[in-house]
């Protein structure tokens, strides 16, 4: 295996908006500089697909899911409710943590289950904790469907990953944060979109279509809500600035 030698104080020079940036590589600087090029790396290489979480695809960044878990252990919900559900290896994690604290549900929410998805999440152990509902996630039906599930439950908490353009993610935020209680989170998901638009495999409208121009949008009129850096702080993630926690009822 190959190694790479760094001395003690090692200058790197990078290129960020066309200049470019001498620092210390184990500088406060150095070290953010060094994260935004793993997450450009890491999303080209599609390093959110290697994970699985109890045998299931999660599709997230390691660092992510080490966060998600964090954050349930932490906020103890007795429901989750998760639109974009995929192989289904997210919901698996939430319903693992309930497990573990005793009690709760996730509700999951997609456009399209699809027949082998759905028979994996059927037969996993952890399905007793899981509720499946199929459709849009901005279908007001939907959202009428998943408040009656979310019924009057003491702490819910919300997490959107399913289309991110910013028109859905807007969407999903209006409709799904008056679901989440005080001092629980809703987490916009994949908001780093906008920061890997520039990469070879970045698909066309990323970096001008994306999470993060939903989430400004939504803090600009939604005080109740502040973001909170510190499920941020391995420095890689797909969801800067998504982490969203509400302070006022």
């Amino acid at each position: 295996m190959k190694s790479v030698y760094a001395p003690p104080s090692s200058q790197i020079v990078l290129r960020r908006d066309g200049q470019e940036i001498t620092c210390d590589l184990y500088s406060p600087e150095g070290r953010e500089l060094l994260a935004a090029l793993w997450l450009k790396v890491s999303a080209h290489n599609r390093r959110m697909y290697e994970p699985r979480w109890l045998g299931v695809q999660i599709i997230q960044l390691p660092e992510d899911v080490v966060a998600m878990q964090e954050l349930l252990w932490t906020v103890r919900p007795d429901v989750i409710v998760e639109t974009g559900i995929a192989h289904g290896g997210s919901l698996v994690l939430s319903a693992s943590i309930l497990e573990l604290i005793g009690e709760g549900r996730v509700i999951g929410i997609d456009v399209d289950i699809r027949k082998h998805n759905r028979e994996i999440i059927d037969a996993h152990p952890l399905r007793h904790r899981m509720e499946l509902i199929e459709g849009s996630s901005i279908d007001p039906a939907i959202v009428a469907k998943v408040r009656a599930s979310v019924g009057d439950a003491k702490r819910v908490l919300v997490t959107l990953d399913s289309n991110h353009t910013a028109a859905h993610v807007a969407a999903e935020l209006e409709a799904y944060a008056p679901m989440v209680t005080l001092d629980s989170y809703i987490v916009a998901m994949d908001g780093a979109q906008a920061h890997v638009g520039d990469i070879p495999a970045a698909k066309p409208g990323w970096a001008d279509d994306h999470p993060l121009q939903a989430i400004d949008q939504f803090l600009a009129k939604h005080p109740e809500f502040v973001v909170d850096p510190h499920y941020e702080r391995m420095d890689i993630t797909s969801s800067p600035g998504g982490f969203l926690r509400r302070v006022k009822a």
